[in-house]
């Protein structure tokens, strides 16, 4: 009578409606906004897109890559162009994004949440 105890009590226990038996979460679980927090998400030319943080009210910005993250600084005062000597992101006129990383133009016609231009 003994081993049957513990399992008694798991039905006991599956019948409240409080109680979550089920490891994996429940079925009414929402998804989770993938946007790291305080970052604008850019959806750029041939479906890519990557996460800008600007930091230092404009003074830097970290961009996020789903591979790696990194800092860029600011170049000067007048321009909307951030770099660290091998990777360069710019802004134009048209709030229009560009991020070259090394040699390669890695991502361009970025818009700051996917709008269309």
């Amino acid at each position: 009578m003994r081993p049957l105890a513990p399992l008694a009590a798991a039905f006991a226990l599956a019948g409240c409606s409080s109680v979550n038996l089920w490891p994996f979460g429940s079925s009414s679980s929402q998804e989770v906004s993938r946007t790291p927090a305080g970052a604008t998400e850019y959806f750029c030319n041939n479906d890519r897109r990557f996460y800008v943080r600007f930091l230092d009210n404009g003074a830097s910005v970290w961009v996020i890559l789903p591979d790696r993250e990194f800092r860029l600084d600011k170049v000067d005062a007048a321009t909307m162009r951030y770099t660290n000597k091998s990777a360069i992101l710019e802004v134009n006129e048209a709030k229009e994004v560009s991020l070259r990383d090394g040699a390669t133009l890695a991502f361009t016609g970025c818009k700051a949440g996917g709008a269309k231009g």
